[in-house]
């Protein structure tokens, strides 16, 4: 199944055949729209020149890979930082995990030990962990027992809370609706 995150193909594309792009989107994700943080892990393979791999980027100076990101338009809000976390979460999938972002999930026995795995990344909280579970586990066919429960409430089937629920345009604003309705009431 194709994802459909951004509403451009080949960044959608990349996303939906590539682990660490999916993962490095997914740590992106924060403080910018959902689409620039998601097309952003295929204009990093292209300003790389080269495929996107765990072990080449946490090969990178840092410094290097800031300079990646914040050359214009820069990838992220936070260009310097966000470089920084993504170099970090490639170094941890180069040492743990054989360069495949895909073992994080692949390999984890239960959703506990999934949820524990990705809240080790840096950037993963208790929030974005469980939303990116259940993408992986609504949209990627993840097979983990359990990933239903340490995903929940963003596991729930027909649910328009997050990036998990998004299939299409209407999906997407849906969630965006949701989103709303829910600062409103915390505004309250």
């Amino acid at each position: 199944m194709m994802l459909w995150l951004t509403g451009d193909q080949p960044a959608d594309e990349l996303l939906s055949s590539s682990p660490l792009a999916l993962l490095l989107g997914m740590v992106l994700d924060q403080q910018v729209p959902l689409e620039r943080a998601f097309k952003a892990p295929a204009e990093l393979e292209r300003r790389l020149g080269q495929p996107l791999d765990a072990a080449s980027i946490a090969a990178l100076d840092p410094e290097h890979l800031a300079t990646v990101f914040a050359a214009p338009p820069a990838l992220h809000r936070f260009p310097s930082s966000m470089a920084r976390r993504c170099h970090d979460v490639c170094a941890i999938v180069a040492d743990q995990y054989g360069g495949d972002a895909a073992a994080i999930w692949m390999s984890a026995s239960s959703g506990a030990e999934l949820f524990r795995r990705m809240k080790a990344l840096p950037g993963f909280g208790d929030m974005k962990a469980k939303i990116f579970i259940a993408l992986l586990g609504k949209q990627r066919g993840l097979e983990v027992p359990g990933w239903e429960e340490v995903s929940a409430p963003y596991s729930e089937p027909g649910a328009t809370r997050s990036i998990a629920d998004i299939t299409d345009q209407a999906s997407l604003e849906a969630v965006r609706a949701f989103k709303a309705s829910m600062k409103k009431k915390q505004a309250r």
